[in-house]
C-alpha cells in the first residue's frame, strides 16, 4: 500500500517530521514555496499538520479535494477555519492535556519574573551594581489575589499551583463552574478590578480578540499585573502598551504577542515587563508529547479508528 501523502503547512521539528516520515508522504510548505510542485500534489494530499500557530484558511482547503484530516501539534487550532473543514467533513485534531502542567508552571514563572523582578535582579549581578547597594524593593506574591481569564484544564492547573503560595484565585469564563469553589465574576473586567494578578489562558480567535482592553487594564489598575500565556490576540496591545507605559498598570509577564515573532520596540525598553518567545509548552518532553499525539492521531485516522483527541467542534 502507498503512503498517504501529507502537506506540512509549517516548518516542523525533526522530533515531528522523523515519525511522519516513517508513515507518510510530507509535502513541507509546496503550498508557500513552490507552486508548481504543489499543484501536481494537491489532489493527493489527504492530511494537513501544522503547529498551533499554524494557518489553515478556507482556500487552502478548497485546493486540497482528497483532504481528510487536519492535525495540530499544540492545543490552540485558532489558525485553522474549522467552520470550512466540518463543511466537508474534515476531522481537526489538536494536542490538548500533554501540555497543561509546562503552560502553567510558565505562567506561575512569569509572575514570579515580573513581581519578584528576577530578570532585572540577575542582571544587577552580572553588571557589577551589587556592590553599590541594594536592588529597590519588589512585590511580594504569596497571599496575593489570582484572577485568571479562561478556567480550562491549563486554568486550573494554575490555579492549583496558586493555591500552593496561598493565594486566593477568582475566575471569569463563558460560563460558570458549579463544581469548582472560585469565585466567578461574569467579565474580564469585573474579575481586574478584583484581583492583583490577571492571568490569561482563555483560547484564541474571533470571540476573544481583544477582550483584554484598555478598560480591562484600567480595572486592573496601578498595582496589578497582566500575565499573558494564551494567544496574542487576547490583548489588544496598543493599550497595553500605553498602559505600562503611562503605570495604568503595575507591570505584564508576556510569552505571547499580537504579531509573533514581532514584538513592539517598546515593550523591549521597559523596566516592568518580562518578555518571552511563546515558551509556554517548549520543553523537550512536552514537545515530545505533542508530537507523538499529532503523529497518533493521523495514524488513527488512517487505520479507521477512533481519533485521540479531536478538537470540541468535532466531538
Amino acid at each position: 500500500m502507498p503512503k498517504p501523502e501529507i502537506l506540512a503547512v509549517a516548518k516542523l521539528p525533526p522530533y515531528l517530521m522523523e515519525p511522519l516520515r516513517e508513515t507518510f508522504v510530507v509535502h513541507e510548505q509546496i503550498h508557500q514555496g513552490d507552486p508548481a510542485a504543489f499543484a501536481a500534489a494537491a489532489g493527493r494530499i489527504r492530511a494537513i499538520v501544522g503547529s498551533g500557530e499554524s494557518k489553515v484558511p478556507r482556500s487552502l482547503m478548497v485546493q486540497l479535494p482528497a483532504l481528510e484530516m487536519i492535525s495540530i501539534m499544540g492545543v490552540g487550532y485558532d489558525g485553522v477555519d474549522v467552520a470550512a473543514a466540518l463543511e466537508r467533513n474534515i476531522q481537526v485534531t489538536h494536542t490538548p492535556g500533554v501540555l497543561n502542567d509546562d503552560v502553567a508552571d510558565l505562567a506561575i514563572g512569569l509572575m514570579l519574573s515580573v513581581a519578584r523582578r528576577i530578570p532585572q535582579a540577575d542582571q544587577y549581578v552580572r553588571s557589577g551594581r551589587w556592590p553599590e547597594g541594594p536592588m529597590p524593593l519588589a512585590r511580594k506574591v504569596s497571599g496575593e489575589r489570582l484572577g485568571i481569564v479562561g478556567l480550562g484544564r491549563i486554568g486550573q492547573a494554575i490555579a492549583t499551583r496558586a493555591e500552593a503560595f496561598g493565594m486566593s484565585v477568582a475566575y471569569t469564563a463563558r460560563s460558570r463552574k458549579a463544581e469548582l469553589a472560585y469565585a466567578y465574576y461574569p467579565s474580564a473586567q469585573a474579575l481586574a478590578a478584583e484581583v492583583d494578578f490577571l492571568v490569561l489562558i482563555t483560547p484564541g480567535g474571533a470571540g476573544t480578540r481583544k477582550l483584554i482592553n484598555a478598560d480591562v487594564l484600567r480595572a486592573l489598575g496601578p498595582k496589578g499585573y497582566l500575565i499573558n500565556v494564551a494567544r496574542g490576540s487576547v490583548v489588544d496591545e496598543a493599550a497595553l502598551v500605553e498602559a505600562l507605559q503611562q503605570g495604568v498598570i503595575a507591570g505584564a509577564g508576556l510569552d505571547v504577542f499580537e504579531n509573533e515573532p514581532n514584538v513592539p520596540p517598546a515593550l523591549w525598553a521597559m523596566d516592568n515587563v518580562v518578555l518571552a518567545p511563546h515558551i509556554g509548552s517548549a520543553t523537550r518532553q512536552t514537545r515530545g508529547a505533542m508530537a507523538d499525539l499529532a503523529v497518533a492521531n493521523l495514524r488513527a485516522h488512517f487505520a479507521g479508528e477512533p481519533l485521540l483527541t479531536p478538537v470540541s467542534e468535532c466531538q
